[in-house]
């Protein structure tokens, strides 16, 4: 409800604001040319400075298509796009300025991943990019010359990555780069194509994303939106096709949060993961709700949280999510990959979650696919694993239905139940579902976790699976409250191994309550459990 308040006070602040901004300027009469061909960054740019000089306004882009280079906002200034209006993206690197030969590492580093953009912010306030008009970065153009004159040797890219034989992240240009900067309102528009993430924002506050198609599919590293160290920021109603992940939250800071994020009714598409927490995972995240979400065809996970560089991830609230033909459902991890200290994970809810997982590639229909699995795998469960001595914490899952696909083959992968420790820690690691290679479970696996309760929980596998449905290994309080586990083998469906505290009110396979736990082959029966080692 506090949340709730504070935001709506945002968006009347907002619109108070922008009841003040009376004088429009047409974009034309500062000498700008709707033909396409003509650059006009000296014209657009000339436009922003000198109606923030006057205070501030609307300026206004008719129809027609607008090529230009980067630009800078400054504050007090709309840009408004009316109907058939397309600021276009230049193809011609030299118009984004270039990467800081002497600079750092980004990829390296983890960090930013450029400091070029199409349209930039930086220490404003109240700017607003509104209409109905497109922005369109030409991404793949761009970035395609990007390569070709780094090879030539005209051009030549700091760090340039030649495992993937592609200009890194830092020498591409996203879409937009606000950073510290508040009142920030971007509604209606169609945003595409840029040669690096979409949408990136860090370090800002009061925030309003509502109504925006993303379609950013031009080349790879092609996020949707990047919400980094932000504060108080609304997302809304936006529909986003991504080439990387669609909603992701980062935190580049140690001692700076993402804080008070909402993300309400949007639909993605990703051939990465949909909604995301990470990697870049510095300080942290925290009171961020998420709800009302439609995802399909996502190559990786509907939700990943991930902490991995020393940050705190805290009281999140996510509901009511549907996802089709997704890779994974839910993929929640604790790493120390980065960072003096190893970060949290605690108070999580996910509830009223309908996932179906297919068999093979989700995503194969993209044109720019993101990279494979490069091992021979089963399907992956369901996914809640902290390292040794630091547990992920207090992690409710709630109405949550899953269908799997089923059909693991132990020629394909088998890890046995009475050799559970052959899944590595992988404690450095780039989180990914598929990170720890072949896994016990076809539903959920669990370790290092201290805290998590499932309730009316329904996995559902398709197909023949011969691994269990549940492992749940190193854990302590752990309950399963009215859950249904519908295989289609009779595999016992439950493992434990030092597991203390595990509670099972109620644990239905195919329709029938069971009994019985095997751990590391012995049954013991359910009834009167409280400490098993």
């Amino acid at each position: 409800m506090k949340n709730t308040i504070r935001l709506t006070f945002f968006v009347l602040l907002f619109l108070g604001v922008n009841m003040l901004w009376a004088q429009e300027y047409m974009i034309t009469d500062f000498g700008a040319k709707p033909d396409g061909i003509t650059l006009n960054t000296k014209a657009i740019q000339s436009a922003i400075d000198k109606v923030n000089k006057k205070g501030g306004g609307k300026i206004v882009f008719p129809s027609g298509e607008f090529l230009s280079g980067s630009i800078s906002l400054k504050s007090n200034i709309e840009l408004h796009f009316q109907k058939g209006a397309v600021l276009l993206g230049s193809t011609n690197p030299d118009d984004y300025g270039q990467d800081d030969p002497n600079g750092p590492d980004l990829d390296k580093n983890k960090v930013t991943p450029s400091k070029l953009a199409f349209i930039k912010a930086e220490k404003v306030n109240n700017i607003s990019l509104k209409g109905e008009g497109t922005i369109d970065g030409q991404g793949m153009a761009l970035a395609v010359t990007i390569d070709s004159l780094h090879h030539l040797g005209v051009r030549k890219v700091h760090n340039y990555n030649y495992r993937r034989m592609r200009p890194n992240e830092g020498s591409r240009p996203m879409l937009f780069a606000f950073t510290e900067s508040t009142q920030i309102t971007v509604t209606g528009l169609h945003l595409k194509n840029s040669s690096c993430w979409g949408l990136f924002f860090e370090r800002c506050s009061d925030m309003v994303l509502d109504g925006l198609k993303v379609t950013n599919r031009a080349f790879w590293n092609n996020d949707g939106m990047d919400i980094t160290d932000c504060k108080n920021v609304k997302v809304t109603n936006c529909d986003l096709d991504t080439a990387d992940d669609g909603i992701c939250l980062k935190s580049h800071t140690p001692g700076y949060f993402n804080d008070n994020i909402y993300v309400a009714n949007c639909t993605i598409r990703s051939s990465a993961s949909a909604v995301k927490f990470g990697t870049a995972s510095h300080g942290g995240f925290k009171n961020i709700t998420i709800e009302n979400i439609k995802v399909f065809d996502t190559f990786r996970s509907a939700i990943a949280i991930e902490c991995v560089d020393g940050g705190d991830i805290e009281n999140i609230k996510v509901s009511n999510l549907i996802a089709e033909n997704t890779g994974n459902a839910i993929f929640i991890r604790l790493g120390h990959r980065a960072g003096e200290k190893t970060g949290t994970i605690k108070n999580i809810h996910i509830k009223d979650v309908k996932v179906q997982m297919p068999f093979g590639r989700p995503d194969i229909d993209y044109d720019l696919r993101g990279p494979e699995v490069d091992f021979f795998h089963n399907p992956f469960p369901s996914s809640i694993v902290g390292i040794p001595g630091h547990d992920v914490q207090d992690v409710v899952l709630e109405n949550i239905d899953i269908s799997f696909p089923g059909r693991a083959s132990k020629a394909m992968g088998y890890v046995p139940i009475n050799d559970l420790g052959r899944v590595p820690e992988k404690i450095k690691d780039y989180p990914e579902f598929s990170m720890f290679g072949e896994l016990p479970a076809w539903g959920f696996y669990v370790r290092h976790a201290d805290g998590v309760t499932f309730k009316n929980v329904t996995i559902n596998a398709r197909n023949v699976d011969f691994r269990p449905a549940y492992v749940l290994d190193s854990v302590q309080n752990v309950s399963i409250i009215d859950s249904d586990v519908v295989p289609v083998t009779d595999t016992h469906q439950l493992v434990l191994k030092d597991a203390k505290n595990i509670s099972v009110s109620e644990l239905r396979v195919d329709g029938k309550s069971i009994d019985k736990i095997p751990v590391y082959g012995t049954t013991i029966g359910l009834k009167g459990i409280e400490s098993l080692h």
